[in-house]
């Protein structure tokens, strides 16, 4: 199994924590402000790995029952990142959403470059794609189209304030 890097934010003595249940809340009132607006999605993409718990909750929030999602890598540690955003695979089919409207969901608008690199994509494909974040920060090269809250501090996501799982001990593998 290929493990990705958990980032420890333990040193910092500054951060956003959002919980469970203000993912909850956060997760209703974004989508409310979505539903509130003239864009009417028909499809939700997640931005993954950040943005698929928040996809998946404004995707039943919002009663839309299509969604998928697209692979992008860019952050390796706490304010570390790769030179620039990589696209992963598998890759998300492109055909099957031209013309349509989309809605690319990250957990973060950080530096904004995964994002602006999956917009361009989408729109490439002739789609009319918008965003929606929990988080944008006042770096963000791109200024997404629905956010539930802004802040400039690092964030610590409830799916990943802890580091991953690892196998027990003595336990053998199949043996459950």
């Amino acid at each position: 199994m290929s493990q990705a890097y958990h980032a420890d934010s333990s040193e910092l003595s500054t951060k956003e924590v959002l919980s469970w249940e203000l993912f909850g809340t956060a997760s209703r009132e974004l989508a409310q402000t979505i539903a509130d607006s003239a864009f009417d999605p028909e499809v939700i993409i997640a931005v993954a790995r950040g943005g698929l718990l928040p996809a998946g909750s404004l995707s039943y929030a919002l009663g839309l029952k299509l969604s998928d999602a697209i692979n992008v890598e860019f952050y390796t540690d706490v304010h570390e990142t790769l030179p620039d955003p990589v696209l992963l695979a598998p890759m998300l089919d492109t055909e099957s959403i031209k013309g349509k409207r989309l809605l690319v969901v990250d957990d973060v608008a950080d530096s904004g470059r995964t994002l602006a690199l999956v917009l361009d994509l989408l729109r490439e494909q002739g789609a009319d794609a918008r965003s929606a974040v929990l988080y944008a920060k006042s770096a963000s090269v791109v200024s997404p189209d629905f956010v539930w809250r802004r802040t400039d501090e690092w964030i610590v996501f409830p799916w990943s304030a802890e580091s991953p799982v690892v196998p027990n001990p003595g336990v053998v593998p199949g043996n459950a």
